[in-house]
């Protein structure tokens, strides 16, 4: 076919049935537009401007655009592009990056039509556009600002990687934000190596039952195919896990399936389609089984075993004073059954990962691979993937690409390993990337919970008593569930001083998909718990949803939940006092506080571990654990570098990469900042004490390492009467108002981050977190019943759009903790953990009805924020549209 690509005339040849992004990507080699969700067109990472309009291009058959003109934002002219990169970048517009291309393409065709629109126009133009990581505060301001500047109206300034001097808590761009604005900066399915192959995973087609027969014949003889591999292919170690080996990267014949998402068979072929074709050809025999999918039931005695095991996975436990006693003794006692929903992270990037063969590894002529990540943990992703080759570790190299998004949902290994074996069998570079919908499938969730919930207080409504029961459904897999369920138990008492406690939760197995990691941990859903009833308690005593707070926030000498005495560093005080007037002066207001943990603890022993290697041009090059996933770490740790060097921000050049042994561990619980930070200060310490009047240059080669360890918390466990269970706290408070027709006008989330190293990277975090919290509250919900997912596509999520999304005041409050870098403590999770329970009482205070469960889809704000939104069942879900 013929068209005009980017003021070019083009002719491509591309298969039948080919859609537009594939036409663009695979026929002419461009990148800028990704792969979010194709075929469903909902999330708009794919946009390009067709004939002057703004069209997402995996919906489009190719054909119907034969003679028609295409514009990409490469054939964006330079002026443009400039500006776009400079808008979004000093706005901090973009934070993982993964959506931005689409995005500027969808603002590029909104302002050729009105050059000067409004922030609820732009919002209504980002429709079908979703971003998970900003919150779209940041990405209108940028649009604003470009529509500003091609008006004359504004000059463009804004903060640039040119900084010197102080550059940590200066408003700094996020490091190589211009790169990934314009879609240049390569994510792993942007990848191209000579003679890869892709490869295709043939999943179970059902949640619960025996695998009697696989035949891969047909698959093996349709064209194209290379490789077709079974569990019977594995060299290694074929169960694999990050705490606990109970998830097979291949379920074998005579073995029994446990959840939706697993692996049968992985083929590799010459291209995606062809590999993807073949996969669907593997014919299955099965014993089907009954799923056990309610994790009460499956605790029962008499459920099925799911695991050798049984079906209880965890069981975390605090206690601490007399509850009865203090029950008996208080003036109120308040109980109530809460429930939360499985949630989907929604990253936009799905998973993807291209393993490459190597010859030789240290040149002693050990066949190795070089796995290029996505993942949450390079080293982590090495650990596993070099069990299940049968290899040393060192055979294994992982590089960390640009991750579109995690949340912690790309903690557990997951197509790495599959794009492993199929590049040592086949001896080829092998890329693996998942279509959304199997993206869904495949890899846990938030886990649902199962709250039953007293509280305690005195007549002037100080806390004295709590006692929790609560179960999680962790599904098929263990996952991270054991610790979440931990961290649900170790925080049930929120942010609050609470001398009696009485905790016990549960991690259950089941025939769900696997939950484990996502952003807050267990922590919102304890959290919502405890604070409705606080809101229940306030009422009785006489005193506002402020007061009650107020009078038993945890302060510096009080013991958290767990029973640790906490040191200096609490601000949730302070954020209080933020918040009180936009509470107390809104008609329909909540609010809500939360605590998160920063660092693993619980007796883990924690590293940050980095080195900076000065080069011959006088810039330095940092190594570090961590994956960028948006949340700004590169960043924050080239500040600190650029600041104990006294060099530009720009001259600090950041890698991610097991090629140095920097293993610490997940990036996880909110530590990279305060970890890494303490290694780069280290580092930069040690560098700067060997320049003695010399340059950076004459240093040129040389590695300097700094690390920081960790390794006095303790257990979560009875009987302790001086537990140190975590390093750190982040703090937060949040006020959600409505306005008179009960939809969401506003939120004022006053947040303790210590030290902002980076206040517009911070800023960040807050809108972006509190628009997750908005649809944790409101709309969200994966739904599963009887094993199989109902919500499988991303528009069926009712993710808060644009225009839905209320202002946001962000508060920074800065309460030094002296455990981390100039102060810094976490700030990615914190944000999240009040949302709900503020929403909730904001709900209260309109209509007057007290909501135990997640998501409150009944309620006016919901059906303000997702229109289309309707109930069936527990879960909610949109209609289907043609």
């Amino acid at each position: 076919m013929r068209l005009t690509l980017n003021g070019e005339p083009l002719a491509v040849e591309m298969p039948p049935g080919a859609s537009l992004l594939e036409l663009l990507r695979e026929g002419c080699g461009l990148r800028s537009m990704k792969d979010g969700c194709a075929p469903e067109g909902s999330c708009g990472a794919c946009t390009v401007i067709v004939d002057g309009r703004p069209v997402v291009s995996c919906a489009q058959p190719a054909e119907r655009f034969a003679g028609r003109e295409v514009l990409t934002l490469e054939g964006l002219p330079a002026e443009s592009r400039a500006q776009w990169a400079a808008a979004f970048a000093g706005t901090g517009g973009s934070q993982c990056g993964f959506c931005s291309p689409g995005i500027v393409m969808k603002a590029e065709g909104l302002l050729s039509r009105t050059p000067d629109p409004d922030r609820e126009e732009v919002s209504r133009a980002l429709a079908g556009n979703l971003c998970r990581c900003t919150g779209y505060v940041k990405i209108v301001d940028a649009i604003l600002r470009v529509a500003a500047e091609r008006r004359g109206a504004s000059d463009g300034e804004g903060p640039g990687h040119g900084v010197d001097g102080d550059v940590v808590g200066q408003r700094v761009p996020k490091y190589e934000a211009a790169e990934q604005v314009l879609g240049d900066k390569a994510f792993v399915a942007d990848m191209r190596l000579p003679g890869m192959l892709h490869g295709a995973l043939r999943f179970s087609d059902h949640p619960r039952a025996v695998v009697r027969r696989i035949d891969t014949s047909a698959a093996a003889a349709h064209p194209g195919v290379v490789a077709v591999l079974t569990a019977t292919d594995v060299p290694g170690e074929r169960v694999q896990g990050l705490i606990t080996a109970d998830w097979p990267v291949l379920v074998a014949e005579g073995e029994t399936t446990r959840y939706l998402g697993d692996v049968l068979v992985i083929v590799a072929a010459e291209t995606r389609r062809a590999a993807r074709e073949a996969a669907a050809l593997v014919v299955v025999e099965y014993e089907v089984l009954p799923p056990v999918t309610d994790p009460l039931a499956a605790l029962e005695a008499d459920a099925p075993a799911l695991h050798p095991g049984g079906n209880l996975l965890s069981a975390s436990v605090v206690r601490r004073g007399d509850v009865d006693a203090a029950f008996a003794d208080s003036a109120h006692v308040v109980s109530d059954t809460f429930r939360t929903q499985r949630i989907e992270h929604a990253f936009l990037e799905p998973e993807a990962a291209l393993a490459v063969p190597l010859q030789r590894v240290e040149g002693n002529g050990t066949p190795g691979l070089r796995i290029y990540s996505q993942g949450q943990g390079a080293w982590e992703d090495r650990r596993q993937v070099a069990s299940l080759l049968h290899l040393p570790e060192r055979a294994v190299r992982v590089t960390q690409v640009a991750t579109g998004g995690a949340f912690g949902g790309k903690e557990d290994l997951s197509v790495q390993g599959h794009a492993a074996l199929l590049a040592f069998a086949t001896g080829r570079p092998v890329l693996v990337q998942l279509a959304r919908r199997e993206s869904l499938r495949f890899h846990p969730k938030r886990h649902p919970m199962w709250l039953d919930v007293s509280l305690g207080a005195d007549a002037d409504g100080h806390l004295t008593a709590l006692r929790a029961r609560i179960v999680g459904d962790s599904g098929a897999y263990a996952s991270v569930g054991a610790k979440v369920l931990e961290r649900a138990a170790g925080h049930a008492c929120g942010a609050y001083r609470i001398a009696n406690v009485d905790v016990e939760a549960r991690a259950a197995y089941t025939n769900n998909p696997p939950a484990g990691a996502m952003r807050g941990f267990g922590v919102p859903q304890v959290t919502f718990a405890i604070e409705g009833l606080l809101d229940q308690l306030a009422e009785r005593v006489g005193v506002d949803g402020w007061e009650i707070r107020w009078r038993n926030a945890l302060a510096a000498g009080d013991r958290f939940g767990t029973g640790q005495r906490l040191g200096p560093g609490v601000g949730l005080r302070r954020t209080l006092l933020a918040v009180r007037d936009a509470y107390r002066s809104a008609r329909y207001a909540g609010i809500a506080c939360g605590a998160k943990n920063t660092g693993i603890g619980n007796g883990v022993i924690e590293r940050g571990r980095a080195i900076l290697r000065p080069e011959p041009d006088g810039s330095v090059t940092l190594y570090h654990s961590w994956t960028e996933m948006g949340q700004g770490i590169h960043t924050a740790l080239a500040q600190i570098a650029a600041q104990e060097l006294r060099i530009p921000l720009s001259a600090v050049q950041v890698t991610v990469d097991t090629e140095r042994e920097l293993d610490t561990g997940e990036t996880t619980a909110s530590r990279a900042t305060l970890l890494g930070g303490m290694a780069v200060l280290d580092a930069a310490r040690r560098l700067n004490a060997a320049r003695d009047g010399l340059s950076l240059a004459d240093l040129a080669g040389q590695e300097f390492a700094g690390e920081h360890v960790i390794d006095w918390t303790t257990e979560l466990r009875e009987g302790d009467p001086e537990p140190a269970t975590h390093v750190a706290y982040g703090w937060a408070t949040q006020v959600v108002i409505l306005d008179d027709l009960g939809r969401l006008a506003r939120v004022v989330a006053a947040q303790d981050v210590g030290r902002a190293i980076n206040p517009l990277g911070v800023e960040g975090q807050v809108e972006g977190g509190v628009h997750m919290g908005l649809g944790y509250a409101l709309s969200e919900e994966y739904v599963v019943r009887d094993g199989f997912p109902q919500t499988e596509t991303l528009k069926s999520l009712n993710i808060i759009p644009a225009v839905a999304m209320p202002e946001v005041e962000s508060i920074l409050i800065e309460e030094a903790q002296a455990e981390g870098p100039y102060g810094a403590k976490g700030a990615g999770e914190a944000v999240l953990v009040p949302t709900a329970a503020a929403v909730a009482g904001a709900l209260y205070r309109y209509d007057g009805i007290r909501r135990r469960q997640l998501p409150m889809t009944d309620s006016s704000a919901a059906r303000a924020a997702v229109p289309r939104l309707v109930r069936r069942g527990h879960g909610s879900v949109t209609e289907d549209e043609p």
